[in-house]
């Protein structure tokens, strides 16, 4: 066969269903090659997008994601969503495209070192040079991706070698590397550490959700009755109506989870990276007693140097932990659970105004538990983190490493064609925009999810933070078009909300349904 053709019987061998990407000169014998098999290439607008759509095809399913582009720009393109998938530790393979051989010790047309280029955000990549060796680096491509903790890796595929002919076969796939279970010694100084505090606390991390911990948590919690606070990632870790979920690190009318982070003696952080989140936010002093859970040993910095790092398993770590520690019952914090989740879950007045705090009540409960929200990156985001509350794990998708703008709607394509549930986009006019395009795309697959565009015609985020420091803001104010005249002009349902009424009938009948939707949410002020 081709190497094109072994490249797609490598990728049916990995049980991939979709190739997000866009169509180039280099890729045609591997397009053609993807045509005549049963994967399904879904061409999209613009490569950024085609990675965002692995990126989050990823985190939702465990799966490695799969995103193509030719060379040159194709695969510079791609890069900010490998770079997202990369520090939001969602599983992604990309591929790019490249010139014959014979072009690539010499200056040529669009020819960069896509190799080199990439090598900073992804765990491992390859050019493809050698036909006899194309099926061991797709599976390990596809391994090293998935396995904990997940993340980036890529593959350049030159133009002539996928014309080749080649006799080799996939390599097998293998079940799943089981991770290994903690060390004893580091258990019992972790269960140590959380008996002799006075006010342990969990801090989940994307780790708790992505390594299927969720289940041992709340083991873990109903065994001990030690509350837990979320990254924005980890959301959902524990349900938030659980009297010990204190939301985020950030929930609370005035201070972070209602203050009870801050009075916290003990924190077991649980799947956390500290690109999530900076630990310096809380834990200032170094002052509280620090057990790391994860996979992977802690990073080094100076907040966050754990006194015990127990590595392993996360889930394993968390169901040994709640038979090993002793506490007496009754959560030390209740009472900073009703402050925060009231304050998240408060209806409005109808005639309040119309903001994206006020408007998030609205949006919960329009969805079901299963439901999945997918929050572009903006001032709307850390809303989202503080005041929308997660009632299952995996259920809100947020860029919190490279946090970058544009996931929103591709990101939604992706989890509609992902999940069987229904799917809301939550983004802001800027980064709406950025990657707008990829509507026609979601109307060409027949996909029905809510965007949901919090329009306030400014970089609201950097407004906030440069009026926090000056006192005044340069530079991030912006233009829009008729929202609704530009998503009907795709064939998507428009409507426009300027109150919370508007909004909430707006969103009520939006949710479930079985098109596509765009709402434009005016904002007050």
């Amino acid at each position: 066969m081709q190497v094109s053709d072994l490249v797609v019987d490598c990728l049916l061998a990995e049980d991939v269903e979709y190739v997000f990407g866009l169509p180039g000169e280099e890729l045609e014998e591997l397009l053609f090659s993807l045509r005549d098999s049963e994967v399904t290439f879904i061409p999209v607008r613009h490569e950024q997008g085609a990675a965002f759509m692995a990126d989050v095809h990823g985190r939702l399913t465990g799966d490695a994601g799969v995103c193509l582009a030719t060379l040159g720009p194709g695969a510079t393109n791609l890069i900010t969503g490998v770079a997202d998938a990369h520090l939001d530790k969602a599983p992604l393979v990309a591929i790019t495209g490249q010139g014959g051989r014979e072009r690539l010790n010499k200056e040529s047309h669009q020819k960069l070192d896509v190799v080199h280029t990439f090598e900073p955000v992804v765990k491992w990549n390859a050019q493809l040079s050698d036909p006899e060796g194309v099926a061991e680096s797709m599976r390990k491509a596809f391994k090293l991706a998935e396995y904990e903790k997940p993340g980036a890796t890529h593959l350049e595929l030159p133009e002539d070698v996928a014309a080749e002919e080649t006799e080799d076969e996939p390599v097998p796939v293998r079940r799943p590397v089981s991770r290994p279970a903690p060390a004893e010694e580091a258990l019992r100084e972790a269960a140590a550490a959380v008996e002799d505090a006075d006010r342990p606390l969990v801090l989940a991390g994307n780790g708790a959700v992505r390594a299927d911990a969720a289940a041992a948590l709340s083991t873990f919690v109903d065994a001990t009755d030690v509350p837990v606070v979320s990254t924005y990632m980890g959301k959902g870790a524990l349900p938030d109506r659980d009297e010990r979920s204190l939301m985020t690190l950030d929930s609370g009318a005035e201070e972070a989870a209602g203050g009870a982070v801050e009075s916290a003696d003990c924190v077991l952080a649980v799947g956390y990276d500290i690109a999530e989140h900076d630990p310096a936010g809380w834990n200032p002093d170094r002052e509280k007693t620090v057990v790391h859970l994860d996979s992977e040993p802690a990073e080094v910095y100076a907040h966050y140097n754990p006194d015990v790092e127990v590595i392993g398993d996360p889930s394993t770590g968390l169901a040994r932990l709640a038979d090993a520690v002793d506490r007496p019952s009754g959560a030390w914090c209740t009472a900073a659970h009703d402050r925060v989740y009231e304050h998240a879950t408060r209806r409005p007045d109808p005639d309040e105004p119309l903001t994206v705090a006020n408007a998030l009540p609205c949006l919960r409960a329009a969805m079901a538990d299963e439901d999945v929200l997918v929050s572009d990156v903006g001032s709307h985001k850390a809303a989202i983190a503080r005041k929308f509350p997660v009632y299952e794990a995996g259920r809100c998708v947020i860029s919190n490493g490279l946090a970058s703008m544009g996931i929103g709607v591709p990101g939604g394509l992706a989890a509609d064609l992902a999940v069987d549930a229904n799917v809301v986009v939550g983004t802001g006019d800027g980064g709406f925009l950025m990657n707008a395009a990829e509507l026609e795309t979601a109307c060409r697959l027949d996909c029905s999810f809510t965007t949901v565009v919090f329009r306030d015609d400014d970089y609201g985020l950097i407004s906030e933070k440069q009026e926090a420091h000056r006192g005044e803001a340069f530079g991030t104010e912006l233009g829009n078009p008729d929202l609704v005249t530009f998503a009907e002009s795709f064939g998507v349902e428009g409507i426009r909300a300027e109150s919370l009424t508007a909004f909430e009938d707006a969103i009520d009948g939006a949710v479930g349904g079985d098109d596509l939707t765009l709402i434009d949410v005016v904002l007050d002020g």
